[in-house]
């Protein structure tokens, strides 16, 4: 049976919608990954794009509402936290608090900006990689 791990972000826009597509490109067949935001908005285009450079297509995923999940058990709930809100989900048996820059927030030139989308896309997956890698 597969491990339930639900990315919990603010908007669920870029960094948990990242996390949730490289989870199950990589790791699909030991766990189940899914997102949610507290205020969720859109998917980020960058987001897409940026997954898009490494293979991984997360344009069909949708940006989901916390709530949804209410009541579904997880096996891991992990809170991205964003300028100090970290969100709580009572339904998982871990939570992991991980904190990861927020590419939405970068400034600059576009090619400034898709570089910090990239950065926070490897960094995502660095950490997806040393925590639910299969050894």
């Amino acid at each position: 049976m597969k491990q339930r791990v639900l990315f919990i972000g603010t908007n669920n826009a870029a960094r948990t919608q990242m996390a949730e597509g490289y989870l199950r490109a990589r790791y699909g067949d030991h766990y189940e990954a899914c997102s949610a935001g507290i205020a969720p908005t859109a998917l980020d285009p960058l987001a897409v794009r940026v997954m898009g450079e490494i293979g991984i297509d997360i344009s069909k995923q949708q940006a989901k509402d916390l709530t949804l999940f209410d009541g579904k058990e997880m096996d891991y709930a992990v809170a991205l936290c964003a300028g100090g809100v970290c969100p709580m989900f009572p339904w998982t048996k871990e939570t992991i608090h991980v904190d990861f820059p927020d590419p939405g927030r970068a400034t600059g030139s576009p090619d400034r900006v898709l570089a910090a989308y990239r950065r926070s896309r490897d960094a995502v997956i660095a950490w997806i990689d040393e925590r639910f890698g299969v050894k």
